[in-house]
Formats: structure tokens, C-alpha cells, sequence
């Protein structure tokens, strides 16, 4: 496994990391979801991200039972705040009031007295952006998360909080977007601004919900059992990308992983780390077998006559759209 800086702090994470969004507490079942954070230990996956409204906290108390017995200084432990997890009006955004009751809800869910990095999962305009940061001063400086992140916020957003928190005495490291080879509208703007100050990207979807693992062939019916068959959540963002014309280009990227001596997940993986400002890509799996696979991308270096035939076979259905990034953060409170 590779071991990356989380922005300018000291903190190193796994280049390879495993998230629990979708999987734990809705598509798995416990014992499935804990040999497969048993399988990311085994592979030197030590980085796990997982958020306090993912299957409505469940997956939270799965992954901190998954962990028990582990070395807890030998893990970093990351999950987030921001969308509804209770019916009060309260019980959402980025106040000092819900951060503070958050916080100790997923502690006590992970089974844990800290998490390395505690991350506002999207921008509150309902909320000042001091108070927010202010809150997060507070939970730093209380010992109960180490560092402070984002997730899915624009470059301006980023570079404000990143002033306050320098104000209050404490560091933002990290942003979490999604970003892969096929979505890759951080890099107009918000990359370059993160390379300034110091902060990292942790990104999620490497594989565009398994798009670039090659499974998913145009003209053909979803695989039994894939993402994109299940009803929820998951289907929803997959079929937003699921389209013929995305499918035939991601076929023809099959001999350039054969040529590098990859499954396509990896290539997927392994194309995220080439970029210096992403410090762990975040990979899902609901079988060992899978997660151990996604762990074997770390460290590979794709020479860069495969890195341009990706950009040459892909071409026009790669989003670059920098207008994108932060359209997920809703403009008003959900309730």
C-alpha cells in the first residue's frame, strides 16, 4: 500500500481507501460488509470513509463494529456532516447546534473517542460560513475529530473556509469530490486553488459508480447483481451516466489496461492517483475479492502514452465543466 500526505498536515493516509456509501446497512448484510472491511485491513487499506446519513447511520455502526479489534492508531477513521438525520428542523446543514450533536451521534455509532477527519459533507448556505467553521474549531480543539474537510465545494468556498480556519487556529486539509476519468470538473479551478493552500483531494467514485470497470456494455441489459439493477439510491446516480455512447468508449479502454497489466477497476484507481493533488481514492466493494483488487492500483504509475490514449479514446463524453462543481449543495435548507 501507498501512503499519501493529507494536504499540508502530518496525517498520511492509504492512496487506496474504502468508503461505505450505499453498500453498508442497505445492500449488504453485516457479515458481508465486515469481511469486506476485513479484506481492506488484510490489503493495507488503513483510511475508511463513511457519513452520518448513509443508510440512516446504520452504516456508521457497521463499519465501527467491522473495526473492532483493530489497532485504533493504526487506522484513519473519516465521516461527515451536513444532511438530515433526524425529522427536527435541527436535525440538518452545518450549524453549530447539529455539528455539536453529530459529532458525538457518529462517535458513539463508530465506537470510537475521535475520527481522524471530520468533513461538512456540502456547503450550508443557510448557515454562516463563520459559525460553521467556528464549530469545527470547537470539535477540533475538544479532541473529538483531528482535522477538518469538505466535500463537494467550489474553489471560492474553499478558499473562505480555508482563511477562517487559519483565523480559528486550525487547518482545512481536505476537499471530497467525485472525480474520475470520465468526470473531471475540479481540475479547471478547484484543484489549482487546493494546490495553493495546501489541501487535499479524497475522492470518491473513481469508477463512476463501476462505469469504468468495463462490466456495463453498451446495448446489453446491467449485469445481475450490479449497482445499476438495484432499486435505491445507487441506481438513481448510475443511470445519470449509463448511456451507450459513455459504455462504447469505456470498452475500448480494455487493451490499454491489458497493456499495463490491470484489471480495468485498477486502471480506473490508478488513473485518479496520477494526479499529485488527490491524496486517496475512495473504492467501495461488496465482495472481498473486489476490494482486494481495487487495493492492488496503489502505487502504479501508467506510463504517459496510456494516460493520453485515455484522453484520445474518451474524448468528448469526459465532463470538464468547472460550472458543475458545487451544484450538489442545495441553495436552501432540505426542510
Amino acid at each position: 500500500m501507498e501512503f499519501r500526505h493529507l494536504g499540508n498536515s502530518g496525517l498520511k493516509v492509504s492512496a487506496v481507501s474504502y468508503g461505505n456509501w450505499i453498500t453498508h446497512g442497505s445492500q449488504l448484510e453485516v457479515e458481508q460488509a465486515t469481511a469486506c472491511v476485513r479484506a481492506a485491513l488484510e490489503a493495507g487499506i488503513t483510511t475508511f470513509d463513511t457519513a452520518d446519513v448513509y443508510a440512516g447511520g446504520r452504516a456508521e455502526a457497521i463499519l465501527g463494529d467491522a473495526l473492532a479489534g483493530a489497532r485504533r492508531e493504526g487506522l484513519e477513521i473519516l465521516t461527515k456532516v451536513y444532511f438530515p438525520t433526524g425529522p427536527g428542523p435541527n436535525d440538518t446543514g452545518l450549524s453549530r447546534k447539529h455539528i455539536r450533536e453529530a459529532i458525538n451521534s457518529s462517535l458513539r455509532r463508530l465506537k470510537t473517542d475521535y475520527v481522524d477527519l471530520y468533513q461538512a459533507h456540502r456547503y450550508d448556505y443557510a448557515t454562516p460560513l463563520s459559525e460553521t467553521m467556528a464549530a469545527f474549531a470547537d470539535i477540533v480543539r475538544a479532541g473529538k475529530a483531528l482535522y477538518i474537510g469538505v466535500s463537494e465545494w467550489t474553489a471560492e468556498q474553499i478558499h473562505e473556509a480555508h482563511t477562517l480556519a487559519a483565523d480559528l487556529g486550525f487547518s482545512l486539509v481536505s476537499n471530497q469530490p467525485r472525480y474520475n476519468a470520465l468526470y473531471r470538473v475540479i481540475e479547471a479551478e478547484v484543484v489549482p486553488i487546493c494546490q495553493e493552500l495546501g489541501i487535499s483531494q479524497v475522492v470518491f467514485s473513481p469508477m463512476e459508480q463501476g462505469i469504468l470497470s468495463g462490466k456495463y456494455r453498451p446495448g446489453e441489459r446491467p449485469p445481475a447483481g450490479s449497482r445499476a439493477t438495484h432499486e435505491g439510491e445507487g441506481a438513481r446516480f448510475i443511470r445519470r451516466v449509463l448511456r451507450d455512447d459513455v459504455l462504447l468508449r469505456v470498452q475500448q479502454l480494455i487493451p490499454l489496461a491489458q497493456e499495463e497489466n490491470l484489471t480495468m477497476a485498477q486502471l480506473a484507481v490508478a488513473w485518479v492517483l496520477q494526479n499529485g493533488n488527490v491524496a486517496s481514492a475512495i473504492t467501495g466493494g461488496s465482495r472481498p475479492e473486489q476490494v482486494r483488487n481495487n487495493a492492488a492500483a496503489a502505487g502504479r504509475k501508467l506510463a504517459p502514452e496510456t494516460m493520453a490514449d485515455i484522453d484520445s479514446i474518451l474524448g468528448s463524453v469526459i465532463e470538464r465543466d468547472g460550472a458543475m462543481v458545487g451544484t450538489t449543495s442545495p441553495k436552501q435548507r432540505l426542510r
